[in-house]
């Protein structure tokens, strides 16, 4: 079911989290914070809206990187359910896709309900200070993606909330697949 994630609440402070990586490493959210902003990404290896764009993902995120914003990919499907989303997987895709920043997993789903994130694949772009400055989409993409020429809108909107601090005020919501809850 696709989903849309909710305006943005700008201001609203980043969680922290300490997530375990596909690196083995234990990351919180100071090691992944950079001096120009955060980008905290929720994300996962099967659903179709994140796979379409992956390539867009990974080339807009080592330009933001390259600008001082840091940047989290965090996994917090049911992999129980979805084996596709296993830490194992997780690991080949993060390395088939050359990922420049850290896949983690939320095995308790705790990050995700802390974030109210609610699909793959859903952004939270932060200011310097993580006040939240951008909750919108990567582009134009859905499941196919979208033309080559689309506006990098989630590009645009870090490099701003980098040069000025803020994000824009108008934000097109991401849409993706739902994030995969555990059933108590």
């Amino acid at each position: 079911m696709a989903m849309e994630t909710p305006v943005c609440d700008f201001g609203w402070k980043a969680v922290d989290f300490r997530l375990p990586a596909t690196d083995g490493r234990i990351w919180s959210l100071a090691d992944v914070r950079g001096p120009k902003g955060t980008l905290v990404m929720f994300i996962c290896n099967h659903c179709p809206y994140v796979r379409s764009v992956i390539d867009r993902l990974v080339r807009d995120v080592k330009d933001l990187q390259a600008l001082g914003i840091g940047v989290a990919a965090i996994m917090s499907n049911d992999a129980s359910q979805y084996p596709e989303d296993s830490a194992d997987n997780m690991a080949l895709f993060a390395k088939s896709n050359g990922f420049t920043f850290p896949y983690l997993i939320d095995e308790t789903q705790d990050v995700a309900r802390a974030y109210g994130a609610v699909c793959t694949p859903d952004f939270f772009g932060f200011d310097a200070g993580l006040g939240l400055q951008y909750r919108g989409r990567l582009d134009a993409s859905r499941k196919e993606a979208a033309p080559k020429d689309a506006r990098r809108e989630l590009f645009e909107a870090m490099r701003a909330v980098a040069e000025t601090g803020r994000g824009p005020a108008e934000q097109i919501p991401s849409m993706g697949c739902s994030i995969k809850w555990r059933h108590e």
